[in-house]
C-alpha cells in the first residue's frame, strides 16, 4: 500500500500562484508515472500533469504554459507549480502514483481561485 499526502492548496486571487506538494510513502524513482489530477463537483477526474518513467511530461491542454510539474525522487516528492491561476482552475487536486497496474491516490487538496 502506498500513501500520498498533498499540501499547498488554498484560496488565491485570479492571476496568482500556488505550489502543491505531494509526499509518497515509497520511492518515486521507478514508478510508472506520477502526477496530478483535478476534479470539479459532479465531474470525473481529469489529468492535469503527469511525469512518466521515461522522464516525459504531459499536461492537460487547459494548463499548458501555466502549470509545471517537478519531482524530487530523493525526497519522494512531486510538485505542481501553478501560475496565472484562473477561476476555472478551482477544483480538488489529487496526487496520484501508478505502480505497475495499480494507481494510488492522495486525499485531495482544495484550490479555490477568486475572480
Amino acid at each position: 500500500q502506498v500513501q500520498l499526502a498533498e499540501s499547498g492548496g488554498g484560496l488565491v486571487q485570479a492571476g496568482g500562484s500556488l505550489r502543491l506538494a505531494c509526499r509518497a510513502s515509497r520511492s518515486t524513482f521507478s514508478v510508472s508515472s506520477i502526477g496530478w489530477y483535478r476534479q470539479y463537483p459532479g465531474k470525473e477526474r481529469e489529468l492535469v500533469a503527469t511525469s512518466r518513467r521515461d522522464a516525459t511530461l504531459d499536461y492537460g491542454d487547459s494548463v499548458k504554459g501555466r502549470f509545471t510539474l517537478s519531482r524530487d525522487n530523493s525526497k519522494n516528492m512531486v510538485y505542481l507549480q501553478m501560475n496565472d491561476l484562473k477561476p476555472e482552475d478551482t477544483a480538488v487536486y489529487y496526487c496520484y502514483l501508478l505502480s505497475g497496474h495499480t494507481k494510488y491516490w492522495g486525499q485531495g487538496t482544495q484550490v479555490t481561485v477568486s475572480s
